[in-house]
């Protein structure tokens, strides 16, 4: 990589060993050590930085899961971080806030392949970097009520009340895109395809039959969502692979897949959601070809999506029979008071 060429002082990074092992040593150090490694000498902490290790990094990325949680007596908000392959849950540094307490909204987006992390509370917006473990003030939208938000292609888009804003983080400013015009009971917000899907869902005690809207975010417009979408959106929505799953929060209704071609919700194959260890309030978050719920007490549910087309006699793909298997990851009994408020998967 060659962190130090051209530089006076030569300094090894790791006594004993050439400085090409020592750096493949650094590039497996786990998230989030990655941060606390830049403490130990300047030459790691120059080295650690250096915009090539950086890129390096990356490749050696995986998924992790982080999950805001508020504990039910303290009401405290803290953000926490699992590793699904190890089963560990790291605690990220607290969210820089006044005096710790939020009396807005909290609209909660990633940008997954870089590392990204936002929340935008009323007029301002923080940025986590997974890289260096750190919190920081991105551009405010200048505006307050945004209620919900969701990463699209490459771009955060949030919602609420009869505002849209849609953030680039490459230049750090937002714009005012159309006002969606009416204000929801609740927003649940889904991006799949380049479009957000806003709805409320049914919600307890279902006497008011649920509204939703979908954003075309490349022609900056709103329009209503299709009635069976609407009609049918009972649960916690995700979209993994372009398609919109949801999974049930009441009863013991399977999971189900959109089909936009006939507005309906299917019935998923594979094997039931594992509801005995996953309790509500659920949250859920997908990437690549897995969904991710984060339930009561941090359990965590990791669903595996399969999707196996159907073909005609006149060899056309017709329609696709989609899966879902899953595997469950227990929270330490120490979590049982936490609840999540929302999940988003980065790639640390």
């Amino acid at each position: 990589m060659g962190y130090f060429e051209g530089e006076k002082e030569h300094k090894d990074l790791i006594p004993g060993l050439p400085n090409e092992i020592a750096e493949l040593c650094l590039l497996h150090v786990p998230y989030p050590y990655q941060a606390l490694s830049r403490s130990v000498s300047s030459t790691w902490n120059r080295a650690i930085t250096h915009p090539s290790f950086i890129f390096s990094k990356k490749t050696l990325s995986h998924p992790n899961l982080f999950v805001l949680a508020f504990h039910s007596q303290t009401r405290n908000l803290q953000w926490q971080a699992l590793d699904p392959s190890s089963a560990r849950w790291f605690l990220l540094p607290q969210m820089p806030s006044p005096g710790n307490a939020f009396a807005q909204p909290l609209a909660c987006a990633a940008l997954p392949r870089q590392g990204k992390l936002f929340v935008v509370n009323g007029a301002e917006t923080l940025a986590y970097h997974a890289a260096t473990n750190q919190w920081s003030a991105a551009g405010g939208p200048g505006k307050k009520g945004f209620a919900a938000a969701e990463g699209v292609e490459g771009r955060i888009v949030a919602v609420g009340r009869d505002s849209t804003g849609v953030y680039d983080p490459e230049s750090d400013t937002w714009r005012e895109g159309s006002g969606l015009g009416r204000q929801l009971e609740r927003y649940e917000v889904v991006a799949a395809g380049g479009r957000v899907y806003a709805t409320e869902g049914w919600w307890w005690p279902f006497i008011s039959r649920p509204r939703g809207w979908v954003y075309e975010v490349e022609r900056d417009t709103w329009r209503e969502m299709g009635i069976g979408m609407r009609e049918g959106w009972s649960g916690v929505g995700v979209a993994v692979g372009g398609r919109v799953f949801m999974i049930p929060e009441y009863g013991d209704s399977p999971v189900k897949v959109y089909d936009e071609e006939c507005d309906t919700w299917r019935v998923v194959g594979g094997g039931r959601f594992p509801r005995e260890v996953m309790k509500r309030p659920f949250c859920a978050t997908g990437l690549d070809d897995r969904i991710y719920v984060a339930s009561r007490g941090l359990n965590v549910a990791i669903g595996s999506v399969e999707v196996a087309s159907n073909v005609d006699d006149e060899g056309k793909g017709c329609c696709a029979d989609v899966s879902v298997t899953w595997q469950v990851v227990e929270a330490p009994r120490a979590f049982r008071e936490f609840s999540p408020s929302c999940c988003k998967v980065l790639y640390a």
